[in-house]
């Protein structure tokens, strides 16, 4: 299967003020359609605690994105870095895509669009992801972008989530 191309898209501070309005706000600000089962998982979108405003270099390396497909105008998705990479060189990805758009291939080009991009830092040797303990779509898609089940672990909110791998320290 051909990757499906993506615009990936830095979440800003603005773009998070505008889907807190709604996200018929945020659709005409990025210009594209968004599906009615975005997002899963909206507390992506918290507004930073503008008391503690730190944005630093290192957050606006390693951001958030919108996954775009522009050629078809809309939003496929979001994910990206959960911080920079740790003192071993470890970062952590997560994404989520539209239900209606499940199974195109979006997940996949997403996927191996933040793989590329983290090992295109020298510090970073291992780029890791969870999913839930049970075979999904998640799985197959980290197993497609060479990501390997490195374990389960302990999950506040989950009890057991699987740890999946990619780099030099598996």
């Amino acid at each position: 299967m051909q990757e499906t191309s993506l615009e990936l898209l830095p979440v800003e501070e603005f773009h998070k003020a505008a889907f807190r309005v709604s996200k018929s706000e945020l659709s005409s600000l990025l210009g594209v359609m968004l599906f009615d089962g975005w997002p899963t998982f909206p507390e992506a979108f918290a507004l930073r605690d503008h008391a503690s405003n730190t944005t630093n270099v290192l957050e606006k390396e390693w951001p958030g994105y919108f996954f775009i497909n522009r050629n078809e105008g809309h939003l496929v998705g979001n994910g990206g870095f959960f911080g920079p990479p740790n003192v071993e060189g470890i970062v952590e990805i997560g994404y989520e895509i539209a239900p209606e758009l499940w199974g195109r291939g979006y997940a996949t080009s997403a996927v191996n669009a933040m793989l590329r991009y983290a090992f295109s830092h020298p510090q970073v040797h291992v780029v890791q992801a969870h999913t839930l303990a049970e075979k999904n779509a998640s799985n197959r898609v980290l197993e497609k972008a060479g990501l390997r089940f490195a374990g389960e672990v302990p999950n506040e909110e989950f009890g057991i989530v699987w740890r999946w791998q990619l780099g030099v320290k598996l």
